[in-house]
């Protein structure tokens, strides 16, 4: 019954962790959940009023724009000059997304042909993977190991394989690693884009949760990047707003454009409401995006100082909500700490090869919870 290319496809691994959660809670488990990345914390009130307002006016209840408000692209070209020093033209650069993954799920459609290679980092967000299946690409893994600072090494891509690749995903802050990108390494990424004639996807989603002071580069800000690629950008993590879906697509004119060429085809637009409460958000106060950092570091601190203390390898990570934690196995490593603690951590094998012997926990529950938590692991860890 189902297609061929069904076949290819990995049972997606934050549904496969809901069915087991779900398992525990019918067996009456207390389930603390550090799995999936959906903020715990509310939308701003400012930006929910908006929506109301918006939703309640007769204007906005028929279609969008296939590519957003006008509204709304100038208000993201001018949150990217003003956070970023990234000048952009809202009617060419700029498209509206049902939140990041409708964009990175449908890039590949329009750039890579059947057979050819998409460069995938390892491990990574599995939509990477998974949209270049349905394009019918080729995945090709970019492992980021530790020794190398969770970064790919572009050198040990081999030629041949270069030469065969339509598209390349980045991803920094990372997901799930949490790592920041090194200095450089950008322009060693478009160097190797113009050499091979390779359109790099960043994700960008986790720009703005930050700690310890550091401050997010756009991609888009490195010389020569805006000839090679686009930046997604999504409002879900920056102003907990995941359940609206509504993010953005920037940069090359031409890649925009075949993205939207897609995306015209097989969705009708972001609801206009939402872009409204999305223009509140990118164009209104901040103060939301430093005070949910701020929660999100005391969780960091408390969780990695707990795990320190437990024995456990783990280092505090600079921006994210993502602590990437070294284990012997993290299929055995997770699968335990769900049937003896009643704790749901995500196992790295699930976003590539390379993330075996790690587990991923989201800093999305509560100080209280998060102490809970540790009690649990020190009585299992014995």
């Amino acid at each position: 019954m189902y297609a061929e290319r069904m076949e290819q496809l990995p049972p997606y691994l934050f549904a496969r962790i809901d069915d087991m959660k779900a398992q525990k809670i019918r067996e009456g488990v207390d389930v603390i959940d550090f799995g999936v990345g959906d903020p715990d914390l509310p939308t701003p009130p400012h930006i929910v009023d908006s929506l109301c307002t918006a939703a309640r006016d007769p204007r906005n209840h028929h279609y969008p724009s296939y590519a957003g408000m006008p509204e709304y692209r100038s208000a993201v070209a001018d949150w990217y000059k003003t956070r970023f020093g990234v000048t952009l033209d809202p009617k060419k650069e700029v498209i509206a997304l049902m939140g990041s993954k409708d964009g990175v799920a449908h890039v590949p459609e329009a750039f890579v042909n059947p057979g050819q290679y998409v460069l995938v980092p390892s491990p990574g967000y599995p939509v990477y993977r998974t949209a270049t299946l349905f394009a019918e690409g080729k995945v090709s893994e970019m492992p980021l190991l530790e020794e190398n600072g969770f970064v790919p090494v572009l050198d040990d891509i081999p030629a041949d394989v270069a030469r065969s690749t339509g598209l390349m995903y980045l991803n920094y802050p990372n997901n799930p690693t949490s790592a920041v990108v090194r200095e450089g390494f950008f322009e060693e990424a478009v160097e190797f884009a113009q050499k091979y004639g390779i359109v790099i996807v960043h994700d960008n989603a986790y720009s703005e949760i930050t700690f310890d002071g550091y401050r997010a580069p756009s991609f888009l800000s490195t010389d020569g990047a805006m000839e090679v690629g686009i930046e997604m950008h999504s409002l879900s993590k920056t102003y907990n707003m995941t359940g609206w879906r509504i993010a953005m697509a920037v940069g090359n004119p031409e890649i925009i454009a075949g993205l939207g060429r897609v995306k015209t085809n097989v969705d009708s637009g972001v609801f206009d409401a939402v872009q409204h409460a999305a223009i509140t958000a990118l164009s209104g106060p901040q103060d939301c995006i430093r005070d949910a950092c701020a929660v999100y570091q005391e969780r960091r601190d408390l969780l990695v100082r707990g795990l320190l203390d437990l024995g456990f390898s783990v280092k505090p990570p600079k921006a994210t909500f993502y602590v990437w934690m070294a284990v012997d196995d993290c299929m055995k490593f997770a699968t335990r700490m769900l049937d003896e603690a009643g704790i749901v951590v995500t196992p790295g094998i699930g976003f590539g090869t390379a993330g075996e012997g790690y587990v991923r926990f989201a800093l999305t529950r509560s100080t209280e919870r998060i102490r809970e938590a540790l009690d649990r692991m020190k009585v299992m860890t014995g």
